[in-house]
């Protein structure tokens, strides 16, 4: 066996191989799916992940087709000692889908969505992205809780807790999922469920990538649309300090069909808004209803009804439509680096010092928002699953985002300083799957749960095959 080196991450002793080793030459031979290697043509384009910020380059790339791939490139980066990436839709923030010269394993390919309409169940890869979810149920007028950017991947968006437009009425992704078959790192393809491996299941539901790859999702399903009553009513950066108070008294008494959320940034070149109002500081509302349309609009008539709005956008609009809305703001390939807060209330201190910031913004592209929780989610204990923090009302996203490299030092700083001023407003939770750090904020995302979910590590993972992802570590042996 070749010589290969190695690396200190977070305190674990890390093989790697470099790219020209040859190491694992033969390995492939026999894979359904395709083996690429740094040498080959579509090398660059199969490594490369939503976050334009994460240039990493593996020593091999198995781009899956089936279970017994991913059996394969488990066992691979076990026996190797490899570092292995998990790559579903790749938009992890921080990058976790990619390593360098390890392997990465991706599931993109993987992507079959199958509906029961009896049952009111889909059956979902982990390659599927929402886009291809929301496809296959709205044929028959279901839908589960997923984002809000269609071409985010299922699988990391539900084992990170997963929150959107429903969650107020039907709980987080995780509330909605009724097992899984998944790959652990002794190369074993278990199910977890309720009944069947239980401690698994309750990690799987907020634990991020930290107990193997998933290789099936099954997830409840519920009657939407396929219209909605949604859409976005906007308002001068000016109005901002009374919009969001506005908003937040709106939300307190608001009905769980309903969901409204708050984004702070520039005015982008949306079709409803007037071209003279493009590149000024807006604030931007998005309304959401998930029940009767006509019910919906007198629950929404008092924050349409608010102000001297800009637009006024809401309206009828098809489910899966609406979910692909903000798609043309998050287009894979820009630079993004992000900070989150959860917020048990937002206080008009909180209000104030983001409204002073967001008349700051370090480019264009870069918002603040606040999405509403609460509701469903709130009333299953915190406990119940590895996702904890059901005392959430608002998680605050710092969204950085730019295309230059030279404008990383106005734009990182900028969300960190952010992000520290309003610390002293938050209950110091954050959800995980909105953190760009590659470690130092795992207790922040899997907070009282994390030593629970510690235990289970050292059960399914003693050795931490499993670490690209907000790790925890499992005990020392």
């Amino acid at each position: 066996m070749l010589e290969r080196g190695v690396r200190r991450v977070r305190g674990i002793t890390v093989a790697t191989i470099p790219a020209d080793s040859g190491e694992l030459d033969g390995f492939g031979e026999g894979l359904h799916g395709e083996v690429v290697r740094p040498e080959d043509p579509n090398y660059d384009e199969t490594r490369a992940i939503w976050n334009g910020m994460i240039d990493r380059q593996p020593a091999l790339i198995v781009r899956a087709m089936g279970v017994s791939d991913v059996i394969a490139a488990v066992d691979a980066a076990r026996e190797h000692d490899l570092r292995l990436a998990v790559c579903g839709g790749g938009h992890n923030i921080a990058g976790n889908a990619v390593c360098d010269d390890g392997l990465m394993l991706d599931l993109s390919a993987m992507r079959s969505v199958r509906v029961d309409p009896e049952t009111k169940t889909a059956r979902v890869e982990p390659g599927a992205t929402l886009a291809d979810v929301d496809l296959e149920t709205q044929a028959f007028g279901l839908a589960t809780p997923l984002g809000i950017n269609s071409t985010t991947g299922v699988a990391g968006l539900t084992l990170g807790g997963g929150f959107g437009w429903l969650t107020r009425t039907y709980g987080m992704t995780v509330d909605n999922l009724r097992g899984v078959d998944i790959v652990t790192a002794d190369g074993t393809l278990r199910h977890a469920s309720e009944t069947e491996n239980a401690d698994l299941f309750w990690g799987l539901r907020g634990g991020g990538g930290n107990f193997g790859v998933v290789t099936s999702f099954e997830f409840d399903l519920h009657e939407v649309g396929p219209e909605v009553l949604s859409g976005p009513v906007v308002y001068a950066g000016a109005d901002a300090p009374d919009v969001l108070r506005h908003v937040r008294d709106f939300n307190e008494e608001a009905p769980e069909e309903a969901a409204v959320w708050i984004v702070l940034r520039q005015a982008p070149p949306l079709p409803f808004l007037p071209e003279d109002v493009h590149g000024d500081d807006v604030v931007i509302v998005v309304t959401f209803y998930a029940g009767d349309m006509e019910d919906g609009e007198d629950v929404l008539a008092p924050i349409r009804e608010y102000g001297d709005p800009i637009a006024d956008a809401v309206g009828p609009h098809q489910y899966a439509a609406f979910q692909q809305a903000f798609d043309p703001l998050l287009t894979e390939g820009a630079r993004n680096y992000w900070k989150s807060h959860n917020f048990r209330a937002l206080s008009d201190d909180a209000i104030d010092t983001a409204v002073e910031y967001a008349a700051n913004l370090p480019s264009p592209q870069s918002e603040i928002f606040f999405a509403q929780l609460g509701g469903k989610m709130a009333r299953v204990p915190s406990d119940a699953t590895a996702y904890p923090h059901r005392d959430a009302e608002y998680v605050m996203n710092v969204h950085t985002r730019w295309e230059d490299p030279a404008m990383d030092d106005d734009c990182i700083p900028w969300a960190r300083e952010f992000f520290d001023a309003m610390a002293p407003y938050t209950s110091g939770g954050a959800y995980v799957n909105f953190i760009s750090e590659d470690a130092g904020e795992e207790a922040r995302g899997y907070g009282d749960n994390y030593d629970r979910l510690v235990a289970l590590k050292t059960k399914y993972d003693p050795d931490n095959l499993f670490r690209m992802n907000q790790n925890v570590e499992p005990e020392q042996r």
